[in-house]
């Protein structure tokens, strides 16, 4: 005969259950946070191998992480030589086998995350691991909540050889950057590549508003996506086409630039900036190809005629100048619309302005065709 359920040793076992895989959850929780013992991580400091994404030379820079050499001071706005300080656009890069990696990242600044752009965004360490197949795919962010994070970045993972990618803040600069691994692990640092880079000149968009992490900016994605060393000097409100900035374009020696500005200008500026800025690159760097960028369509600009009409102005500025440069005989210049960065469905933001992460991939799915075209 069947017995029948008793419905108080159910909730009893029940309640069992849950207690144990509660108790497993919180093991393995602790486990994976768990400091080692000293002698058992041995740390590597990034300043003993290099970055990534740095156009000039550690001697001339103020500081190790710094975006312009320290000659920049008191030639561009004080605004702009303040943003320079950030780390945005950097990498850098290790092969190990360990089962963990762990890291100890100083920031200059205490402010580690922004309204509309997450800590991790702002201040955070990005790690990719590199595929068998050769591509990088996401693993691990780190998640800063003081200037000093020593943490725990990736565990758990199988103990064979392979190259990790780490991306630094978006908007922040970099005091120190360590990683550690077991003592019992390999660990060799890999240099910066030293090919040409693409060279990317703009705005906050550029800098890398909004995104959740470090990878995400459109720059570092067609990073990814190219196989190029990439540059990043966007200066969130002050990618204004400026003459003192452009000096020190030209003192690179990219594989393209890509000028991204009209976010932060008014008509006007692009008429008088615009094909200046093109002349003094060409000048420096004749065979260099160029791409001028217009301004992404606000989210809202369809309900708002003012946009509408600054969006107009502009593109139509910078257009002007694009079709006098291409009448005066200039090639290797390309142009890419303003309407084609971001989608129709407007649901790429953060707000209204800022690309999301949906934004940023959608932006460098409009520039990687161009950019191939110029010869990436």
């Amino acid at each position: 005969m069947q017995q029948l359920s008793n419905p108080t040793v159910h909730r009893r076992r029940f309640l069992r259950t849950i207690t144990a895989v509660s108790s497993l959850a919180l093991t393995d929780q602790l486990t994976a946070q768990a400091p080692l013992a000293a002698e058992d991580l041995i740390w590597h400091d990034v300043e003993d191998w290099g970055v990534e994404g740095r156009g000039w030379d550690a001697t001339e820079t103020e500081s190790f992480y710094d975006r312009l050499p320290r000659r920049a001071k008191g030639v561009v706005r004080d605004a702009v030589w303040n943003l320079s300080r950030h780390s945005a656009g950097m990498l850098t890069r290790f092969e190990t086998n360990a089962s963990e990696i762990w890291i100890d990242h100083v920031v200059t600044s205490a402010n580690l995350a922004m309204p509309h752009m997450p800590a991790t965004g702002v201040s955070g360490v990005d790690l990719y691991a590199k595929t068998p197949d050769g591509h990088e795919r996401w693993l691990a962010v780190s998640r800063p909540s003081e200037k000093r994070t020593r943490a725990k970045l990736a565990h758990s993972l199988p103990r064979e050889n392979r190259q990790f990618t780490a991306y630094l803040p978006l908007y922040n600069g970099t005091q120190s950057l360590k990683f550690g691994v077991p003592k019992a692990a390999s660990f060799q640092p890999v240099a910066p590549r030293r090919e040409k880079p693409i060279v990317f000149y703009g705005t906050s968009i550029t800098h890398g508003a909004c995104a959740s992490r470090p990878g995400m900016p459109h720059p570092a994605i067609l990073g990814r996506r190219l196989g190029h060393p990439v540059i990043n000097l966007g200066f969130s409100g002050n990618g204004k086409m400026e003459a003192e900035v452009g000096s020190f374009l030209c003192e690179l020696d990219p594989l393209i630039y890509v000028i991204d500005c009209l976010p932060n200008m008014r008509g006007p500026e692009v008429i008088d900036r615009a094909e200046k800025l093109v002349m003094q690159l060409r000048k420096a760097r004749p065979e260099t190809p160029i791409l001028l960028v217009e301004d992404r369509t606000y989210a809202h600009a369809p309900f708002v005629p003012s946009l509408q009409i600054r969006h107009q102005e502009s593109r139509s500025a910078l257009r002007i100048a694009y079709e006098s440069l291409l009448s005066k005989g200039h090639q290797k210049i390309g142009y890419l619309e303003g309407e084609k960065l971001l989608g129709s469905d407007r649901d790429d933001t953060t707000d209204g302005s800022h690309p999301n992460d949906l934004g940023f991939y959608r932006q460098a799915d409009a520039l990687e065709p161009k950019l191939r075209e110029l010869g990436a």
